[in-house]
């Protein structure tokens, strides 16, 4: 069956997942289901770099109270955690592009991006304290990204902010005004598809080592020299990236 509420587009080595739910984008169990196919179908072609936006007047209003329902929970939990469980083990660079109500789920969404563009009209926050219950997925991230007391404002308060204070928190990277987001979000996605796609996937694993914070520093950098050395510095375009650097000249890669 044609998927209708999320969209997929190619450009090039850019991928384009598009929620297609105007005009607040709200996310029911089909729509994580989708979405899921469409992370696992973009994780496995030669796609450099994935970008992920909606269509109408919201990024997202987060997931539908309707699947909130006991005789419906448990299925939008498993859809809800398969998804994300895609999205974590992505190796491509992921954009987020929102704009407009970026709530619940569509802020959980947001924030499993690695680099995010917001509009100027953008509203992120975690609304379900609010209607008696936690979001699952903004637990796992927030205070991996956040300070513990500003993870839990968001949380256990419900509150939204606006992009300006989002940049100032460091959960975006850049405001734009909402008619230069797609241009902003594409020139972003440009300059990572000229980069090597295999250097990019490998700087995202090392990346996350970092990230880990279970693990000591001496674990880590182990981990990252055995990528460092055993995987990146064998690619081609390693050693091409580094000869053109030496020769002046714009380096042209050839790993796929």
């Amino acid at each position: 069956m044609t998927p209708q509420n999320v969209l997929m587009e190619k450009r090039g080595q850019i991928a384009h997942v598009i929620l297609n739910r105007p005009p607040l984008n709200v996310i029911d169990i089909a729509t994580l289901n989708e979405l899921n196919d469409a992370f696992t179908t973009f994780r496995s072609d030669e796609s450099k770099v994935i970008v992920l936006r909606a269509n109408g007047k919201a990024f997202s209003a987060g997931v539908d109270i309707k699947d909130h329902t006991p005789d419906k929970v448990k299925t939008m939990m498993k859809a809800l955690e398969d998804v994300f469980n895609t999205l974590m083990e992505l190796e491509q660079p992921l954009i987020g592009a929102i704009h407009g109500a970026t709530l619940g789920g569509g802020m959980e969404f947001a924030t499993a991006c690695d680099l995010v563009i917001a509009a100027e009209n953008t509203q992120l926050g975690q609304p379900e304290i609010q209607v008696g219950v936690f979001p699952p997925i903004a637990c796992a991230l927030l205070p991996r990204l956040l300070s513990w007391p500003r993870a839990m404002e968001f949380v256990l308060l419900g509150e939204s902010i606006n992009a300006q204070q989002a940049l100032a928190l460091g959960l975006v990277n850049r405001v734009v005004p909402l008619e230069r987001l797609d241009q902003e979000t594409e020139a972003i996605a440009a300059k990572l598809a000229d980069m090597s796609g295999p250097v990019l996937k490998l700087t995202k694993r090392a990346a996350r080592i970092g990230l880990n914070s279970s693990t000591d520093f001496r674990q880590k950098m182990a981990e990252l020299n055995e990528i460092y050395l055993n995987q990146l510095m064998k690619l081609s375009d390693a050693q091409e990236g580094l000869q053109a650097f030496m020769e002046k000249r714009k380096a042209h890669w050839k790993d796929q």
